[in-house]
């Protein structure tokens, strides 16, 4: 490995060549972005995106095809089938399971859905607030999540929460899909009340060693401070979309690239 970290300069050419060569098109097809690339109803984007972010744990080829099944026995019409599955219909989905994400944690989630949009247009607005903090928009998610849906505590294992010190990522990588827009089609851009610098960084175990390896994160544990720390040593390359980065480190993490 090369030695980056006294030499910001160098720092951002290597981050702004990785962005441009995993940033692209051909990204989609083997990434869990592309369960929601499959639709195009508002609905059922948000829903298929934030479900696969969720139960994003794992290979990724792995996570595309639990999605895959997932959705299928919603018969690919996600939000047609949550709003109006009979109770017969409902029991079909008790065939999917992914590691610890069981049939109870499945109903949690159709009734979140089912009673949340008999109200609403968007998720959107659930991580809105007057502070524009990626944080209090995750905190008030989950805390909504939970007194909207009819659920079991083993649920609440599966939707992260930074007020728990949580690095959030599944959510956070959620937020950028939901968020982010750019010329290469990789994100959806939806949302345009959330603005994209204030987007926080999806922090795994790869774009922790890599951020680690180049002087970008210190601290050991990945966690909400991990996340902190990192976000704003990102905005130093680019204050209006430092987690465009987030291709950067995970492409190189994934790959192990020798950089």
């Amino acid at each position: 490995m090369v030695n980056f970290l006294n030499n910001k300069q160098q720092v951002k050419q290597l981050l702004d060549e990785a962005f441009l060569k995993f940033n692209r098109e051909e990204f989609i097809e083997n990434d869990p972005i592309s369960i929601p690339h499959s639709y195009t109803k508002l609905q059922d984007v948000e829903i298929t995106a934030l479900w696969t972010a969720l139960l994003s744990w794992g290979q990724r080829k792995t996570i595309i095809n639990k999605a895959k099944e997932l959705f299928s026995l919603m018969d690919n019409q996600p939000y047609e089938f949550i709003m109006n599955a009979s109770d017969d219909e409902m029991k079909t989905l008790s065939k999917f399971k992914h590691r610890t994400f069981q049939f109870d944690d499945t109903l949690a989630f159709i009734d979140f859905f089912k009673k949340y949009y008999t109200r609403n247009q968007s998720l959107e607005d659930l991580f809105l607030n007057e502070d524009e903090s990626i944080r209090k928009g995750i905190e008030h998610f989950h805390e909504q999540f939970f007194s909207i849906a009819t659920h079991l505590s083993r649920t609440k294992k599966h939707v992260p929460t930074p007020s728990k010190n949580s690095a959030s990522k599944r959510l956070n990588m959620f937020l950028r899909w939901m968020v982010r827009t750019d010329e290469h089609g990789v994100d959806f851009g939806l949302w345009k009340k959330i603005d994209t610098k204030n987007l926080m960084i999806p922090l795994d175990i790869h774009v922790a060693r890599v951020s680690t390896q180049l002087g970008l994160l210190t601290r050991k544990q990945s966690d909400w401070k991990a996340v902190e720390e990192l976000t704003k040593n990102l905005r130093m390359y680019d204050a209006q979309d430092p987690i465009k980065y987030d291709f950067s480190l995970f492409g190189m993490g994934v790959l192990k690239e020798d950089f």
